[in-house]
């Protein structure tokens, strides 16, 4: 079956990118005809349309090797940093290093993705950080200073930080629009895989001589077949903007992520729920010291979380696409605060393995509704610059949570810090839905397009008038 219908029925994301004299497209565009709206019907019929895509393969592909790369080569520099410092502070430095480009660097990386064949810079940057896991090879093999492994890690993370952006805007070049998110559903599914088996497979490599050097040699290979992977890539070309390097163009995304409610009301969502709701920094402490579950009941509940996901990804593939994507994602975030409130309360290990099954499956649909929403709302030509500001947000509600879960664990206890967590993603999923009622008009994911934007506008405002 193919994998993309008749594109004469609408107008896709990049064709709106640019106007004729070069300027940037209107934050809202006018709303589109109703009656050319795509079917969803294909989506629908074959959950694996994303699948019979060769370029999504690839794109598949190197998105899981760069993945278990990266897994792998966490858990080698945390062990050779343990190993040779015994420090907590020096294991916090390497999460640190790693977020501080990602704060420099991915709003100029956005720009980058946008001004540049995404593809090309996509690879580039990839071939930049194999070349630091062949460097961080070398280091730990002649055991060198700690301090030189965070210059390597910090050069490889500015490196995934300017390519980011391109690799999260190359997905809706190289699948049809009326299929996003069935891509992104599968995508989510990809990365969470990685996630379960990449720090199993650095671990088992590592073994009980703490063989680091043999681990990163791994991690080099699979870059470079990840590398392989997507040079086999072959996205639709776009047309860029014909405008110069300047502080406006660079922060383009921020103002369009600020007068797009939908997106900037989605991503403020999941950002405030991982930052209140999240318990994976705290997990160590309830398995030792509330669950008495000890290391290997550790593992069980981190890879709990994953499973969820990835049984959640297969059932949204199976299933007919969502109705009300908006009301959907309201709910799932709610869920996701009462199953933290219910982990944290539990003193059973079988129910916080269910609870953290559960967090894995409802962040899932978030996940899935965020993705799809940034990229088919997005302009073509912004994409790049749109994805970086996500790509912030994701990473500000990643650390700054840990960093809120650490603090409020300090002060009243990891129970109570995780329990007023869960409370807090709920009311904040209240507080969203009261100052975004947009949200609520999002339906089906299969019919995003930039238009929706103003429609939910509209509905909003109307839903306004009527209670005045």
């Amino acid at each position: 079956m193919s994998d993309r219908t008749d594109e004469r029925s609408f107008p896709r994301p990049d064709e709106r990118g640019s106007n004729s004299d070069g300027s940037e497209p209107p934050l809202c565009p006018e709303i589109a005809d109703p009656t050319s709206a795509p079917s969803t019907s294909q989506a629908a019929a074959d959950p694996y349309v994303a699948w019979r895509n060769r370029d999504y393969r690839c794109y598949a592909a190197g998105w899981f090797l760069l993945t278990v790369a990266k897994m792998i080569e966490t858990v080698a520099v945390q062990v050779y940093v343990h190993e040779r410092t015994g420090s907590a502070l020096a294991l916090g430095l390497i999460g640190l290093v790693q977020a501080v480009p990602m704060m420099l660097w991915a709003i100029p990386g956005g720009q980058i993705a946008d001004r540049w064949d995404r593809r090309r810079v996509m690879i580039a940057m990839l071939g930049l950080s194999t070349l630091v896991s062949a460097g961080l090879t070398a280091a730990v093999s002649q055991d060198v200073a700690v301090e030189w492994i965070y210059v390597l890690l910090f050069v490889g993370a500015s490196a995934a930080a300017l390519g980011t952006p391109s690799r999260a805007a190359l997905l809706p070049q190289i699948v049809a629009a009326e299929n996003f998110s069935n891509a992104v559903t599968w995508n989510s599914s990809v990365f969470q895989i990685a996630s379960m088996t990449g720090p199993a497979i650095g671990g088992l490599i590592i073994g009980t001589q703490l063989n680091t050097p043999r681990a990163l040699a791994v991690v080099v290979v699979c870059r470079l077949f990840s590398l392989a992977a997507m040079w086999g890539v072959r996205g639709r070309p776009v047309e860029r903007q014909a405008e110069s390097i300047s502080w406006e163009s660079l922060l383009g995304g921020i103002r369009f992520v600020g007068k797009t409610k939908l997106i900037l009301a989605t991503i403020t969502l999941d950002m405030f729920a991982v930052l209140l709701g999240g318990a994976t920094y705290l997990l160590p402490i309830f398995a030792r010291d509330i669950l008495n579950a000890g290391p290997q009941g550790l593992g069980f509940l981190r890879s709990a979380e994953a499973v969820g996901a990835v049984s959640m990804a297969v059932l949204l593939a199976h299933s007919p696409p969502m109705r009300r994507a908006g009301r959907t994602l309201l709910w799932a975030v709610a869920g996701f605060g009462a199953a933290m409130i219910v982990f944290g309360l539990s003193r059973s290990y079988p129910l916080s393995l269910a609870m953290m099954f559960l967090v894995g499956a409802l962040d899932n649909v978030s996940v899935v509704v965020r993705h799809t929403l940034v990229q088919m709302l997005t302009p073509d030509s912004m994409r790049g610059r749109v994805s970086a500001v996500n790509s912030v947000f994701i990473v500000a509600s990643n650390d700054l949570g840990g960093l809120e879960s650490g603090v409020t664990a300090a002060i009243f206890g990891p129970v109570t810090s995780v329990v007023l967590g869960g409370v807090g993603t709920i009311l904040v999923v209240i507080g969203a839905a009261r100052v975004w009622p947009q949200i609520l008009g999002i339906g089906s994911l299969q019919d995003i397009r930039p238009a929706t934007a103003a429609q939910a506008e509209l509905a909003a405002d109307s839903e306004r008038a009527l209670r005045a």
